[in-house]
């Protein structure tokens, strides 16, 4: 990671991420330590985690990991009262981590439909009834979930995980109400396909990639950095006034309607 500093927009500020230990997790807890914050990294995968924490160290960063598996209440629970512990309480939550597992109704398993839902959804209350309570001593905060695309629009064969992502997006809303009272923001982001480690099983062939990528007007995969960007201004002072948002970061997928191009009308004779 690059150890080149930023310009503070997190400086004092103790901030929470899941997921942290790949893809735009990595991404945001190395954006946000270059830019003043103090971190607790959050992943199931231990290895994966250590490695996040120690280049974070290595660049001069304080952070800490914390292995939690997000769906469970208690080890949720124990995550944020390491940020209380370790650094006296919490400014700004991510909930980054999520999972897929691809089927249609007929298809999928009960236990797989569930596994989507705990990890995508139930992860985002857990993380929330954990930390509001630990922000609202210190006066507020902002917290941040990453949604999707798929949970404002439908996929193929993907429909549990169309369901949480929507579920995300509206429980924002929900959140944005009942918190902003204690001094706390809540906002989610929407990315649309993003060049993380799943896309090399998801699509496995160069032609798959490359209708993936079309699928935005930018004719491209989204970087782990540029949804990163995007949290980064939410977390910050600077979306002071921004809250129960759905931030869409997509390269434009979702302004088409897919219909084909339109063709001029026949010459009249």
């Amino acid at each position: 990671m690059s150890e080149a500093t930023g310009s503070g927009r997190l400086a004092g500020k103790i901030a929470l991420v899941t997921g942290a230990g790949s893809g735009i997790g990595r991404a945001t807890v190395e954006l946000f330590a270059r830019e003043g914050a103090t971190i607790v990294a959050v992943d199931i995968r231990a290895p994966r985690l250590e490695q996040t924490v120690d280049a974070l160290r290595a660049a001069g960063h304080e952070a800490v990991g914390y292995r939690a598996d997000v769906s469970r209440d208690e080890e949720v629970a124990a995550a944020v009262q390491t940020a209380v512990t370790e650094y006296g309480g919490l400014d700004v939550l991510y909930n980054n981590a999520g999972t897929a597992k691809p089927g249609t109704a007929t298809e999928l398993s009960v236990e797989d439909w569930q596994r989507v839902l705990d990890v995508n959804l139930t992860s985002v209350f857990l993380g929330v009834r954990h930390a509001v309570p630990v922000m609202a001593e210190r006066g507020g905060g902002s917290i941040i979930s990453t949604a999707s695309v798929s949970g404002i629009r439908g996929d193929v064969s993907n429909f549990a995980y169309n369901a949480a992502k929507a579920g995300v997006v509206n429980v924002t809303q929900a959140m944005a109400i009942d918190f902003a009272d204690r001094g706390i923001r809540v906002n989610c982001i929407c990315p649309g396909v993003i060049e993380t480690p799943p896309i090399e099983w998801i699509y496995t062939d160069e032609d798959q990639r490359h209708a993936a990528a079309a699928t935005s007007v930018l004719d491209r995969f989204g970087q782990p950095d540029e949804i990163a960007n995007a949290a980064l201004f939410l977390a910050s002072d600077e979306s002071s006034f921004v809250t129960g948002h759905a931030l869409v970061v997509d390269g434009g997928l979702t302004i088409q309607t897919g219909l084909p191009p339109l063709q001029p009308p026949p010459a009249r004779s």
